[in-house]
């Protein structure tokens, strides 16, 4: 036996795929994963269309529920972790955290080094910059509007003008497509607009 030797661990090579709407294919990632040493019955994915919590991940759910400390996971891309920086970061951390090693194909991470540590450790400090600084912004220019006296919010999709356009369209018998198509607005506007009129 080799003196001071690091004991042998079995590693549990997982992958995990996702494409954010249901017409996407998953097959370019897939075979990317393999590629990369990555058994194909041992990918986890989703398909998603618009939700990004991860009670809608099932497969995010499942591999996170399965993978131990020591395993790893691999992905094509770290965005394929969440559908914004906060989302993606928060499931980086919990690896660590958990002692799950993340290998990123594209941007050449990984976890089980203290290089791929610091990269991810950086791309985790840039995104959480990137969110205060939008909330700064965000907040900003809300106050700059507020001391305008300018309105805060949505702004209507119809003006004062078209509101009564809509009114007079839909007394002469005009259907709310038409209406709509008119004003370049959709029908679920048309409605609420004339609805407040009966109100």
């Amino acid at each position: 036996m080799v003196p001071n030797a690091a004991p042998v661990v079995t590693t549990t090579v997982l992958g995990y795929a996702r494409v954010s709407t249901g017409h996407q294919s998953l097959d370019q990632q897939v075979d990317a994963l393999v590629v990369a040493g990555v058994d194909g019955s041992r990918v986890y994915s989703d398909k998603l269309s618009g939700t990004s919590t991860r009670e809608h991940r099932p497969g995010l759910a499942t591999l996170l529920n399965y993978a131990r400390e020591g395993d790893a996971i691999v992905v094509v891309g770290i965005d394929r972790l969440g559908r914004n920086a906060a989302e993606v970061m928060a499931t980086i951390r919990e690896l660590g955290e958990r002692g799950i090693v993340l290998r990123s194909l594209r941007e050449g991470i990984d976890t089980s080094n203290a290089t791929g540590r610091m990269i991810a450790g950086v791309l985790a400090s840039l995104a959480e910059l990137e969110l205060e600084l939008g909330r700064e912004r965000r907040t900003a220019a809300r106050e700059a509007r507020k001391a305008r006296g300018q309105s805060i919010g949505r702004p209507k999709a119809l003006d004062g003008h078209k509101v009564a356009l809509a009114q007079r369209m839909h007394a002469a018998g005009e259907p709310a497509t038409t209406i709509a198509s008119t004003l370049g607005v959709s029908r679920a506007t048309v409605y609420r607009v004339l609805a407040q009129d009966e109100s």
